[in-house]
């Protein structure tokens, strides 16, 4: 009797896990640091970065972030700061303030970042998905001329958010 019931009882367990709700969706935190590290990445490879980049400093602004991300700022700037930290033999990273502009040494960048909405929501069967693209500007403090650009185009489940 025992093994009659085995089989029906794996066919129910089966079935009750493809019928369980989807997973809970990725906090913030977590959408964004995939985000984080592919922007740090590009970065680190940047040909106007002289190497080694660990004798770098990039002074991280604040991120322009679109409204209709309904995306705080900090967050971003939190998931750049970490992924760039964690770059083996990376650049040093600070915030940056204005007066960081005076007296800027020779191996002090700003980074510019920009998140934006790249189109209109996409509905899928269990979620929406934002579509973005963060452009990434690299200058020196004071000045607007960009030295270097690059973008990542990507999409955050608005779930998370």
């Amino acid at each position: 009797m025992t093994r009659r019931l085995l089989p029906l009882a794996l066919l129910f367990l089966l079935l009750v896990g493809c019928a369980a709700p989807p997973e809970a969706p990725q906090s913030v935190r977590q959408a964004l640091l995939g985000l984080g590290k592919r922007a740090a990445e590009e970065v680190a490879t940047s040909p106007a970065l002289p190497r080694p980049t660990a004798d770098q400093v990039l002074l991280l602004a604040m991120p322009e972030v679109d409204p209709d991300l309904q995306l705080d700022d900090t967050r971003l700037l939190e998931s750049l700061s970490r992924a760039l930290l964690g770059i083996d033999q990376g650049p040093q990273v600070l915030d940056w303030r204005p007066a960081l502009s005076e007296g800027a040494g020779h191996n002090q960048w700003r980074l510019d970042s920009r998140l934006i909405a790249s189109g209109p929501r996409l509905t899928l069967s269990d979620r929406q998905l934002l579509p973005y693209r963060l452009q990434l500007t690299l200058r020196r403090p004071g000045s607007e001329t960009a030295l270097w650009e690059s973008h990542i185009d990507g999409a955050l489940d608005a779930s998370a958010l």
